[in-house]
């Protein structure tokens, strides 16, 4: 429901569509009969955030209850912002028009690192002041989670609090309260404390923080009550876990424009450079009777011909085969397709291939990780050359001519000939390819490898490596570049400058929220955009206040450190990370959570994998 005033200003910008709601499927409720509004913000472009399932989870799962009203803002692209600021039009809910400024709670799914400049830039815009201390009132509470609340300290300064592991049921609780505070009259202080003895909550302004002279931390001290520990909220029963039987349904294109089914939470791999494999253990599956009843359900209502079956690896479904033929029952008559967006080399069999080329064939996609085996044995990928070039055959015998090779350079240990031994395993595809007697005829093969720079992270077992300095990566690009040898292969990589940024917030603590306070005085936004990313302006920054960014990118820390996530607790001992990583310095690997319990310490939830018949 936009205003007139942003009616005019609609021919003016790129995307009209990006900015006035009204889809099939929005909620809309009279603001007279709901207690809480939430203001659902995605920090970056309405394409990015329509397709983000945990939004989609989330603004139904809010909205199914009568007393909250959930709308969703998304970050304006730059055209748009430039004609708000100068009609002073604030940031507004795409249901409601009804500006930030207006919600109870303003939350923000946090998924890379980047997207802290759009956050700030957002409550700007929705006229909201950015520091917690400066928003004193008992509405305009701020809230976050997603994977970067593993390490909330670069921005504590400006958000009331973090939620620590899954949603669903930490975030009602949370609004209970403050329904109950608000007929109280307490006042935010009090709500904040009462908060952080909710299990999953963490409050950072109810720590300290102390420094030694080296610059790293000296101690972190709770108050008022405060747990030192924070632990992490986990759905257990994953067929008794809210999903929704419908999507809101983009007016314009987006990102992943189908419907998307979540199969399972976790992983069973422990790959060691991935945050993902870590903070959401253990594995929950779910029930193929509850998997297919929730796809069918989603296709009717939004009408959607495209089912995508979302995981960390979806392949590791323990009932991959019997729950494609449920799906395939009906979705052949309805010519609905289905895809597996993260299958492993290992996993791909004629079973599944021919179960999802059933109605249309796109690319397939894998991810090696490293090129050499000794590298993949450092990243506990436990996938070996002949099993990616004998599924590569199993593909192209089965008609596919595009595969997507993802790479990661710069890890740990790594050296220049495993750099060149990336180029060489796409070589041997493109070889297999024409080795492979009853692939399609007529056409030619087409490998694309891709190349990411490693990024530490917290609780990984290389949260405590230095990342590679930036001259280091564009020399590991240049050396995949003259390494490769055909025009069958086409090399794509990832920017250097922005995974440096992403590392030192990855591993940044509290001091870092004076530059992100900077950043957003000067106008910084869309910093996961090359349109608008400048790496010098925020050298300039840091320059300015006196941070050297090294510290936080380039620099190993011991095992003994006090790291800013410390008193975070995901479930994963930080013991078990240790081990992890001096395995990784003997080429050592850990077989998955199927094969033997290596004993992370996410036993202790007492669900999932961990717990399953071996």
């Amino acid at each position: 429901m936009v205003s007139r005033e942003v009616e005019k200003l609609l021919l003016k910008v790129q995307k009209p569509g990006r900015y006035v709601g009204g889809e099939l499927n929005e909620v809309i409720k009279d603001k007279k009969n709901v207690d809480v509004r939430f203001a659902f913000c995605f920090p970056d472009t309405y394409e990015v955030g329509m397709s983000h399932l945990g939004m989609k989870i989330l603004y139904s799962l809010f909205n199914s209850r009568d007393y909250i009203w959930c709308e969703r803002v998304f970050a304006p692209w730059t055209d748009m912002e430039e004609l708000m600021r100068q009609n002073h039009i604030p940031l507004y809910a795409l249901e409601s028009g009804d500006p930030l400024s207006d919600f109870d709670f303003i939350g923000f799914t946090l998924q890379y690192e980047l997207s802290y400049s759009n956050m700030l830039n957002m409550l700007r815009l929705g006229n909201v002041p950015i520091k917690a201390s400066d928003r004193t009132e008992l509405k305009n509470i701020v809230v976050a989670g997603g994977p970067c609340a593993c390490n909330p300290e670069p921005v504590t300064d400006f958000v009331d609090m973090f939620f620590i592991g899954e949603g669903e049921e930490v975030d009602l609780e949370v609004i209970e309260l403050f329904r109950r505070c608000r007929d109280e009259g307490k006042s935010k202080r009090e709500f904040l404390e009462l908060c952080s003895q909710i299990e999953g909550v963490y409050v950072p302004s109810l720590y300290d923080v102390e420094y030694n002279d080296d610059g790293t931390i000296k101690s972190f001290t709770p108050q008022n009550g405060a747990p030192p520990v924070i632990r992490k909220r986990l759905m257990k029963n994953m067929d008794e876990s809210y999903y929704p039987d419908n999507f809101v349904v983009p007016l314009i294109e987006i990102v992943h424009d189908r419907a998307v089914q979540e199969i399972f939470r976790g992983c069973i791999r422990g790959c060691r450079f991935c945050q993902a494999g870590f903070i959401y253990r253990p594995v929950r599956e779910k029930s193929p009777d509850t998997i297919n009843a929730q796809c069918k359900a989603l296709c009717e209502n939004t009408g959607y011909d495209e089912v995508s079956l979302s995981s960390l690896s979806s392949s590791d479904y323990s009932q991959i085969v019997p729950l494609l033929d449920k799906l395939n029952s009906w979705c052949k008559d309805e010519k609905v397709s289905i895809s597996l967006p993260s299958l492993r080399v290992d996993g791909f069999s004629d079973d599944i291939m021919d179960k999802i080329k059933t109605v249309r064939k796109s690319g397939l996609t894998f991810a090696p990780e490293a090129g050499s085996q000794r590298m993949r044995d450092v990243i506990n990928k436990n996938v070996r050359q002949d099993e990616l070039l004998q599924t590569c055959a199993t593909a192209f015998a089965g008609g596919w001519n595009a595969v997507k090779l993802y790479f990661m350079i710069g890890l740990p240990t790594e050296t220049m000939d495993d750099v060149a031994a990336i180029a060489r395993l796409g070589q041997a595809v493109v070889d297999t390819y024409y080795q492979t007697p009853n692939r399609a005829k007529g056409k030619s093969v087409r490998v694309t490898v891709s190349a990411s720079s490693f990024v530490p992270k917290p609780f990984t077992p290389f949260q405590w490596e230095p990342q590679d300095t930036i001259d280091d990566i564009h020399k590991k690009q240049e050396h995949i570049k003259e390494s490769i040898t055909t025009k069958k292969l086409q090399f794509n990589y990832h920017d250097a400058d922005t995974s440096f940024l992403e590392a030192v917030f990855a591993r940044g603590d509290r001091r870092l929220n004076r530059v992100m306070e900077l950043a957003c005085e000067r106008g910084f936004h869309f910093d996961g955009w090359n349109d608008c990313f400048d790496l010098q302006k925020w050298l300039e920054l840091f320059e300015e206040c006196n941070i050297d960014p090294a510290f936080y990118a380039n620099r190993r820390r011991s095992f003994d450190e006090i790291l800013p996530w410390d008193h975070i607790d995901y479930g994963v001992t930080k013991s078990f990370l240790i081990k992890e990583c001096q395995k990784a310095y003997q080429n050592t690997t850990t077989p998955h959570c199927r094969q033997k319990c290596s004993g992370c310490g996410a036993a202790k939830y007492g669900e999932g994998v961990c717990f399953e018949e071996r």
